[in-house]
């Protein structure tokens, strides 16, 4: 809004300084002997030319600025868009990774499971075996 009302203030002020005036003064003497004066103010303002090349190469070079803005926008998005890739994909990784470490895990808990389960059960069949031999005596 600023900018608008000094831009106004400023063509107001070009416009007033642009003005040329003249002021011209005339006495007659009229036929009764009295004496007429007539001030006339002429004000002139000359024509001001528009350079439309100017402006146009003007519009050019602001389009053309905010072209390359926009495509450092487009460049940073992107490589915003990679690094988010990239991370996804290195924390998928290592998710991959520490389910296959808890999978190998669950299968040796369970082998010694297995294992100590068979030797338990060896066990108790030596001792009731001892135990049927004992009663047989």
């Amino acid at each position: 809004m600023k900018k608008q009302i000094l831009a106004v203030a400023s063509i107001a002020l070009f416009a007033v300084s642009c003005t040329k005036s003249t002021t011209k003064t005339e006495q007659v003497e009229n036929t009764d002997g009295t004496v007429t004066t007539t001030t006339t103010t002429v004000s002139e303002t000359p024509s001001v030319a528009v350079d439309t090349a100017k402006i146009d190469k003007a519009k050019e070079d602001v389009k053309a600025k905010v072209d390359a803005a926009g495509n450092k926008i487009d460049d940073a998005a992107q490589k915003t868009k990679e690094g988010i890739n990239k991370a996804g994909n290195d924390i998928k990784a290592g998710a991959d990774k520490v389910g296959s470490d808890i999978k190998k895990g669950a299968q040796e808990v369970s082998k010694d499971v297995k294992d100590a389960a068979a030797k338990g059960a060896s066990k108790v069949e030596e001792g009731a075996k001892k135990l049927k031999e004992d009663l047989k005596k």
